[in-house]
């Protein structure tokens, strides 16, 4: 089991902390501790959380998370920033939400990679870190392993980048089904697949359907077998998933293989070896479908 360790300092945001937090408590395999130079954490919005003082011992496949807190605060000792230095130098990742990237800015992460951070504060964290290349107009930002996100909010984006990176898109899309949020473009992007992209929708049917044909997009999915499991007449399940999605199931379907399919041919594999391991009988179809993406 991987552990997120968050970092907190007082008058942190409870939304940069909870946000990324109920990401990662609701993805299997993830055990939380909460670290800070002081046993007693005051947030900016009243509550005051307790910590531990003294760190877990870390692995590379652990995370290190710094929320962000209200400007004129943010002080963290040298054996903090320290610390965030050896777990990034050991292969480990390290983010941070909102103001928290200052953070990673002292402790020298930052300098010649790419980060971004709440749009208020953007001017003086270029300042701040000349070294760093500040981005603007999106979510998060992942270089190296150092991983920024921007206001408050986009710490639940963050996370569910992380996830999917780590678990696939698929796990993802479920954690942020069971958190009743969207999973949203990171600016002008391209989301990482079709499984979060065609997420940002409240129909239970149309995800009990996706998460069918997520599973299974390279086994015949006949129309009538999802009515039935969704419950409904195949009428019915056409007219909720295009209003969901823009798409039929069966266009749904072939892009989720045809995503699979782009990434196979994209490591080596041979475009009718890739046909075949999504499901198409021959590359004909996969060919068609590729070339109505050019």
């Amino acid at each position: 089991m991987s552990m997120v360790v968050f970092v907190l300092t007082p008058q942190i945001h409870l939304l940069d902390l909870a946000g990324p937090a109920q990401v990662f408590s609701t993805a299997p395999g993830y055990s939380l501790r909460y670290v800070a130079e002081s046993p007693s954490v005051p947030t900016w919005q009243g509550v005051v959380l307790q910590a531990e003082v003294d760190w877990p011992a870390l692995t590379p496949d652990d995370l290190v998370i710094v929320p962000g807190w209200r400007t004129g605060f943010g002080f963290f000792g040298p054996g903090t920033l320290g610390r965030l230095r050896e777990h990034h130098a050991a292969g480990g990742t390290v983010a941070s939400v909102c103001s928290g990237a200052d953070a990673l800015g002292r402790a020298g992460l930052l300098d010649g990679r790419r980060c971004t951070t709440h749009h208020d504060l953007q001017e003086s964290l270029s300042r701040s870190h000349p070294r760093a290349t500040v981005i603007r107009d999106v979510l998060y930002v992942s270089d190296d392993r150092v991983v920024t996100s921007a206001g408050i909010a986009s710490g639940i984006d963050l996370a569910l980048h992380l996830v999917a990176q780590r678990h696939g898109p698929a796990v993802a899309a479920g954690v942020a089904r069971e958190m009743v949020v969207y999973a949203r473009r990171n600016g002008d992007e391209r989301q990482a697949s079709a499984m979060l992209r065609h997420r940002d929708h409240l129909s239970d049917v149309v995800h009990r359907v996706q998460d069918r044909i997520d599973a299974a997009f390279a086994e015949p999915l006949p129309l009538t077998e999802l009515a039935v499991g969704a419950g409904v007449s195949e009428r019915t399940l056409t007219r909720l998933f295009t209003a969901a999605t823009g798409r039929t199931p069966l266009r749904y379907q072939q892009l989720l293989r045809l995503e699979r399919a782009e990434y196979l041919i994209g490591h080596g594999v041979t475009v009718e070896a890739a046909a075949r391991a999504v499901g198409f009988g021959d590359a004909r179809m996969l060919r068609r479908l590729r070339s109505r993406t050019v």
